[in-house]
């Protein structure tokens, strides 16, 4: 339920209102625009009558929510959330302030040091604002390359140290959690996408989430998987649409554009998208990018190696440096298109 408060009441009222509904063993989500206060009333509201809070003067209105996800409906949060990435040394990212585009760029998986700095130095230069590397790798196969786990998260700090580029990698376990202190942005993967235990404790854990949908996950499992997140303290949740199963199998997955606009309608939270393992093969990752960028994507996660064929992991949809360069400059003009950059 969502309650809307009128504009110009003072924060003893507003406060004073919050207690009495918290008195019926409610939380509540408190989100203040610029000219009114909306409250999300999370828990069982079953047996409350949207009526009753009307007789109260500081009410304009109050509403049942439909969806089964609270804390990410734009009915609870009517203005769109802007997360902050990094900040503390390292140049910070803003993910769906409505002016820029970032680009999340990087290696597949951290192979060794020398290849994540170069790939880092690399994608800088292109104009990335986060650099991704996969320090852990969950892979189809048990005998494929599965990533260097801790080494390869001091590996993504070095290269966070050198290029001031705030850093993004995937969280497989919580027993893991403590090796993440200094990541800027925890990735959850498609495969653990709904793998609630583990989505409490990164809500816990505090930092921002770029969060992926399942291979075969629908639009509102992906919602609910970050109401998980959001329920348990992490409200910094950014969704990413990184394509989907299909019967056709000429791709590796088919990329669900449609998904931008109709997150941005139903959700606040910013939405991202991955062209690279949406369809996993090289010359087609930039025409999916800049479809991205038209659809209003809030930025875009694209895989950069500086040696393609000898790399350890999705060698086929990985981009030379020079081929993100040539991407960078064509997005940044799609991007222009609407008055934002890369």
């Amino acid at each position: 339920m969502i309650v809307i408060l009128k504009s110009g009441v003072s924060q003893d009222r507003i406060d004073s209102f919050i207690s009495d509904v918290k008195e019926k063993n409610l939380d509540v989500h408190v989100s203040k625009g610029v000219d009114k206060t909306v409250l999300g009333l999370l828990g069982d509201t079953s047996k409350l009558d949207p009526e009753d809070f009307l007789a109260n003067e500081i009410v304009e209105s109050a509403e049942r929510v439909s969806a089964p996800y609270k804390m990410a409906s734009r009915s609870f949060h009517p203005e769109n959330t802007v997360v902050k990435i990094g900040g503390d040394g390292s140049t910070a990212c803003f993910i769906g302030d409505g002016k820029t585009v970032p680009l999340i760029a990087g290696p597949c998986s951290v192979e060794n040091e020398k290849q994540l700095i170069d790939a880092a130095l690399a994608v800088k230069k292109a104009g990335a604002r986060i650099l991704r590397g996969g320090a852990y790798k969950p892979r189809t196969s048990p005998y494929s390359f599965q990533g260097l786990g801790p080494e390869g998260i001091r590996i993504l700090e070095k290269a966070k140290k050198e290029t001031g580029l705030p850093i993004c990698t995937e969280l497989m376990s919580a027993s893991e959690l403590k090796y993440f202190e200094n990541v800027d942005l925890i990735q959850v993967g498609a495969r653990n996408f709904q793998n609630f235990d583990l989505l409490k404790e990164i809500g816990k854990f505090g930092k921002p989430v770029l969060l992926k949908r399942g291979l075969s996950g629908t639009i509102q499992e992906l919602l609910m998987s970050a109401e998980y997140i959001m329920a348990n303290g992490t409200e910094q949740v950014i969704l990413c649409e990184r394509g989907i199963r299909t019967y056709d199998g000429y791709t590796r997955n088919c990329l669900d554009v449609s998904a931008v606009p109709y997150l941005h309608k139903v959700s606040h939270l910013p939405v991202v998208l991955d062209p690279s393992h949406a369809c996993g093969i090289r010359w087609m990752v930039g025409t999916l990018a800049c479809s991205a960028v038209a659809a209003g994507a809030d930025g875009l996660e694209i895989e950069v190696h500086c040696n393609p064929e000898k790399a350890l992991s999705d060698a086929s949809q990985q981009l030379p440096p020079v081929m993100f360069e040539e991407l960078a400059v064509k997005l940044n003009k799609y991007a222009a298109v609407e008055g934002k950059t890369i």
